[in-house]
């Protein structure tokens, strides 16, 4: 009688879910220092610019949209960060070779992780939120207007502003596979655009169209046009769309060491 040799069997072990890799993302955006303290900076940021409102807006104007408006933009300055260390602390980290080999289809991990920090961006409005509650409940205690009114449509348009923000940063960790270089270009590239397109009158034009400090800033109110969205969607192009799939195809072919 014969038998088959252990080694001849062969047994299909199947791969870790979407789902599974999204969870490991989300744990990895809170495992390092600079990680952690990024996440807390989101929250102590929101509460600070709301206790500033308590304290030195006037009291007409100490109402929940108000509040959580004013914590959109400055949590969106540390979203790109977020973005960019979610991909590059692969590579800075090197465990790079260990999550490729355990998830050889590297776009499986690429999705993962653009999943993950858009779930994140997504909580950082959550948090917005719950901070102008708390800043209308108190302005409400202290004599300010304490007005709920509130159009839902903001919130949404928020949740794409943080969103864009998030993928930008994303993307240029993507395309330039390090840390300092992705940040410092995130940041410096889109100001210089808007020097010289706010210095070269040829450049007015354009920047309507290009310059997302232009095109995203409708999001931050309850109505959006449609040529604003037309707007939008072209300088999504060249600031996320471009980036991302530049990177994805530079990040598939990179050679692992």
């Amino acid at each position: 009688m014969t038998t088959t040799p252990p080694d001849t069997v062969r047994r299909a072990v199947p791969g870790p879910s979407l789902a599974r890799l999204i969870g490991v993302e989300l744990r990895k955006l809170g495992d390092t220092r600079a990680g952690r303290w990024l996440l807390a900076s989101i929250g102590l940021i929101a509460a600070a610019i709301v206790a500033l409102q308590l304290r030195f807006v006037d009291d007409a104007g100490q109402t929940f949209s108000n509040f959580f408006t004013a914590s959109l933009a400055p949590v969106a300055l540390l979203l790109p960060v977020l973005g960019i260390l979610s991909i590059t602390a692969e590579w800075s980290q090197r465990t790079a070779l260990t999550t490729f080999a355990l998830v050889p289809r590297r776009e499986r991990v690429i999705v993962a992780k653009l999943a993950a920090v858009l779930l994140a961006a997504l909580a950082s409005v959550l948090v917005s939120l719950a901070v102008a509650a708390v800043g209308t409940l108190l302005a409400g205690v202290t004599g300010g207007a304490g007005d709920w009114n509130f159009d839902p449509a903001l919130a949404g348009h928020a949740a794409v502003f943080q969103a864009i923000n998030v993928l930008i940063g994303a993307g240029f960790g993507l395309l330039l596979l390090n840390t300092p270089l992705a940040i410092v270009t995130s940041l410096l590239l889109p100001t210089v655009w808007g020097i010289l397109s706010a210095m070269i009158s040829a450049l007015h034009g354009p920047a309507r169209w290009l310059d997302t400090s232009v095109t995203m800033e409708p999001l931050l109110g309850p109505d959006v046009t449609a040529g604003q969205w037309g707007r939008l969607g072209v300088s999504l192009l060249v600031w996320v769309v471009a980036p991302l799939a530049a990177g994805t195809v530079r990040t598939l072919r990179r050679e692992v060491h």
